[in-house]
This record gives C-alpha cells, sequence and structure tokens, in this order.
C-alpha cells in the first residue's frame, strides 16, 4: 500500500542544433573549424572539423578533414575523412570515404559508405578547444626558453 514507486530516469532530448554558419558555394576554405554552432558546408573545406552542434554536407558540399568530431552530421554531398557523432545521417546523394562511430546512424537508398560503422551506446565526442591552455610543464619550459642575460665574465689584464 505504502510501498516506495521506482523511479525512472527520463532523458530529456537534446535541444534542437540550429545552422548557425555557412560556408557558401563557390568558396573553397582551407583551415580550422572550432565552435558550438552548427555549420552547413555547401563548397569546398580542407582542415579540421570540430563543432559541438549540427554539420551538413550538402549536395553540392565537398570537405577533406582527417577526423570530423561534431554532436550530428547529415551528409548529402561529399566527405573524405573519420567521423564521430552522436548521430550520423547519409543521404541519397552523400557520399563517404572514412569511418563512422556513432549512436545513430541511418542512411537513404543510394547513399555510399566506404569504411567501417562503429555503433556505441553513447558517444562521447571530443571536442577541439579553440585556443588549447598550455601543459604546466610546456608552461615552465616556456619560462626557461626566454631570453635569459649574457653572463660576461671581467675582463683579464694582460701583463
Amino acid at each position: 500500500m505504502f510501498r516506495k514507486r521506482d523511479e525512472t530516469v527520463i532523458e530529456k532530448p537534446s535541444p534542437v542544433t540550429r545552422v548557425t554558419s555557412v560556408l557558401g558555394p563557390g568558396i573553397t576554405w582551407k583551415g580550422s573549424l572550432h565552435g558550438s554552432g552548427g555549420v552547413r558546408i555547401e563548397g569546398a573545406f580542407d582542415g579540421e572539423i570540430s563543432v559541438q552542434g549540427l554539420l551538413v554536407v550538402s549536395e553540392t558540399g565537398r570537405v577533406t578533414c582527417p577526423h570530423i568530431r561534431v554532436k550530428s552530421a547529415v551528409i548529402a554531398g561529399a566527405v573524405q575523412g573519420n567521423i564521430t557523432a552522436e548521430k550520423v545521417e547519409i543521404r541519397s546523394t552523400g557520399r563517404v570515404w572514412g569511418d563512422v562511430v556513432t549512436a545513430a546512424f541511418s542512411t537513404e537508398e543510394g547513399a555510399f559508405l566506404r569504411g567501417q560503422i562503429r555503433m556505441e551506446d553513447k558517444v562521447d565526442v571530443p571536442y577541439a578547444s579553440e585556443t588549447p591552455e598550455p601543459q604546466p610543464e610546456e608552461a615552465k619550459a616556456e619560462e626557461e626558453d626566454a631570453v635569459q642575460p649574457e653572463e660576461t665574465s671581467p675582463p683579464t689584464q694582460e701583463a
């Protein structure tokens, strides 16, 4: 009658991520993308991608990245590189050359993947920070490398 109920933990759905930045068609970019917003790539990108949000590679998008780290990815264009994300979707026009690590994977008929898929219960995406903080050993080494005044020996007298 007065038995304690088992409380079930209900996870709240994550808020819908939006695209906040667009690399338009006809644009070629080499470098790094780091941040917390969503990114849509309609042009060509070559470099590192680590975003705490949504990555959309449109049909005209071309991405070359050694390892993409995002919360979720929707691929409708071409991607060369490994993908680590909580959710990955490859559309019918999508082409991926690389391995995928994810908790949720979907694909449409006609999609292409040359690589392996590793499904996990939960994926902790290690996002890269924009400006890495120096480690204590590195900071100490930098201090030691600072310019030190040269020691001068006293002039010797010649007889």
